[in-house]
């Protein structure tokens, strides 16, 4: 064999960086959907002073479908796959049923809508993480822990509602620069 028909069989060269990029962001998606509609959910809980049942009982698939993609890869077999669907499947459906004792009227009498959507919250931030240990997966870990350190940071919000006004501005203001930035570099690619 000479070295030119080694050479010919060389590794394909590697995805431009926009490509990179572009599949980075998709890959994550998932991950800050769910953050936000997360976020969305106890600000509107905060504000409106009642839960919002529906919107955490279809949050709650989503998120164990999140789950699923996350742990899919290291699923070896139709086998394995078959138990993350199920354990994913029974831990977001005691999830469920949880959250729904947490509402029945004879609980509610003992809670307010604020404490209850801070109550909620906080099973949804630990049901995410213990899924993103079942999954192996430290994005949906990560999206747990975020979760629970924003428990405090709700309860703080409910009592300082200029504040919740300045941080969604500076959010917004970095969302936009963020965008900015990457349709700047997307159209230098």
């Amino acid at each position: 064999m000479s070295g030119t028909e080694t050479s010919s069989q060389a590794t394909p060269p590697a995805a431009p960086p926009a490509t990179h990029r572009l599949s980075f962001w998709l890959t994550e998606l998932p991950f800050a959907l769910v953050l936000i509609l997360t976020t969305l959910g106890v600000a509107y809980t905060s504000f409106s002073k009642q839960p919002i049942v529906g919107f955490w009982e279809v949050l709650a698939p989503l998120i164990a479908l999140v789950c699923i993609g996350s742990g899919w890869p290291s699923a070896a077999d139709k086998t394995a796959r078959l138990i993350l669907i199920g354990s994913q499947a029974l831990h977001w459906l005691a999830f469920i049923v949880v959250m729904n004792m947490l509402l029945l009227p004879s609980v509610q009498r003992n809670f307010t809508a604020n404490s209850t959507a801070i109550a909620v919250f906080t099973l949804l931030a630990l049901g995410t993480f213990t899924a993103g240990l079942q999954v192996y997966s430290w994005q949906v870990c990560a999206l747990g822990l975020a979760m629970a350190l924003a428990v405090p940071v709700i309860a703080w919000i409910e009592n300082s509602a200029l504040a919740v006004v300045v941080i969604f501005a500076l959010m917004l203001a970095v969302g936009a620069v963020v965008w900015w930035h990457w349709r700047k570099s997307a159209r230098a690619d």
